[in-house]
Order: structure tokens, then sequence, then C-alpha cells
């Protein structure tokens, strides 16, 4: 099992930028892929981006291509998710999730595809 440990949201105004991370520990060589998913009040959880763990392969949702980046610290085991440009609608609790099977990149942004979750880290974008 891996076990996964966010940290990096808080409050930001419109146009601003935050760095969130998660720490992963445990097998992490069992890794396919991780992503961040992100959920606000009253709707399902979002797919944001997804990194291919060995290969730094990267998808992102339509909705913060060119602005948010996705890397990985193979090194250290830390996930990152640089977050520019950020708009009031991208505010939500975001999670960062480990998958261990071998997925398209269509199964990629199902969260249900994913083993491990964070706890979760608040982001608060404000107009």
């Amino acid at each position: 099992q891996v076990r996964l440990v966010e940290s990096g949201g808080g409050l930001v105004q419109a146009g601003g930028s935050l760095r969130l991370s998660c720490a992963v520990s445990g097998r992490t060589s069992s890794l396919y892929a991780m992503a961040w998913f992100r959920q606000a009040p009253g709707l399902e959880r979002e797919f944001v981006s997804a990194v291919i763990w060995s290969i730094g392969t990267t998808l992102y949702a339509d909705s913060v291509k060119g602005r948010f980046t996705i890397s990985r610290d193979n090194a250290k085991n830390i996930l990152y998710l640089q977050m520019n440009s950020l708009k009031p609608e991208d505010t939500a609790v975001y999670y960062c999730a480990g998958e261990r099977s071998v997925r398209s990149f269509g199964g990629l942004k199902r969260a249900p595809a994913y083993d491990d979750w964070g706890q979760g880290t608040q982001v608060t974008v404000s107009a």
C-alpha cells in the first residue's frame, strides 16, 4: 500500500499561484501513475492532472491546461502541482491519488481507477 500526504493549499487571490505537494511513502515501486483530483462542494470529484510515474508522461484536464503543471521528484517520492493564474472556479479540496495498474489515458482520468488517496488540501481562490 502507498501512503499519500498533501500539503500546500491555502487562500490566494485570483491570478495568483500555489504549489501543492504530495509526499509518497510505502510501496512506491508499485506505482504506475499518480494524479491530482479536486472536489468542490456539491460536485463530483474531478480529474485535474496525472503523470505516469516512471516515464513522466503527463495528462491535463482542459480546464487547467496551460495554467497547471504536474511534476514529480522520483528520488524524494514527491508529487507536485504548480498552479498559476488561479481562478475562483479552481476553489476545491485537492487530492492526490496513486494507481498501481496500467491504465489507458482515458482510464487515468477516472477517480475509481485509483487505489490510494491522500486526505486532501483546501485551495480557495478569492475574486
